[in-house]
């Protein structure tokens, strides 16, 4: 069985609390890598760029490519566990959704560059869904993007640990045990 590096991702829908989850788990010292698609549309619109998912999806997806690359790469001078908000694997989810083909290239990366076998999915979850300037998918389309990343990563042969809605800290807790660290009071005073 090959030996993967301590990556450890986050995936699901858009607006299911990930990129919340991953500051907690900045906060609690752990290494992060901050998804790919809202930095690059931050960067997209301050140049008025076209690499934007509502005008060039194609496009998009060779940013986000290039973009998870590079963490790739950079987070093996990490020391310790990283954890990542979206992976290479999500890449083709979002073309999946989006009827576009998946290139080989996109395919090569993900056969190569490896995460840890457990992948933490967060359900679309309504209560705290919201959109924003980033954020244009409604509630349907983030509930479709949640189903689709769940097949896209077991198909790529990862295995779903689905995080239990629950406070912040409690979800914070619940990965860090699961990732196999100690979890705080928090996780151990969750409802069953």
């Amino acid at each position: 069985m090959p030996c993967h590096p301590p990556f450890h991702v986050l995936t699901g829908g858009p607006g299911s609390g990930k990129s919340s989850l991953l500051a907690a788990l900045a906060q609690k010292g752990q290494n992060v890598v901050e998804e790919a698609g809202r930095e690059i549309i931050r960067d997209q619109q301050a140049i008025a760029g076209l690499g934007l998912p509502w005008h060039d999806p194609r496009l998009f997806a060779e940013l986000m490519l290039a973009w998870e690359l590079r963490a790739h790469r950079q987070a093996l001078t990490r020391k310790g566990r990283v954890f990542f908000d979206r992976s290479l694997v999500d890449i083709i989810g979002y073309l999946r959704l989006n009827d576009l083909p998946v290139g080989e290239h996109l395919l090569q990366a993900v056969r190569q560059l490896r995460y840890q076998r457990q992948v933490f999915l967060l359900p679309h979850w309504p209560q705290i869904y919201r959109n924003d300037h980033e954020r244009r998918q409604d509630a349907a389309e983030a509930e479709r993007t949640c189903a689709v990343m769940r097949e896209v990563y077991v198909e790529a042969g990862y295995r779903l640990i689905e995080v239990p809605r629950m406070s912040l800290a409690q979800r914070r807790d619940f990965v860090l045990q699961c990732s196999g660290l100690n979890p705080s009071p928090a996780y151990e005073n969750a409802p069953e």
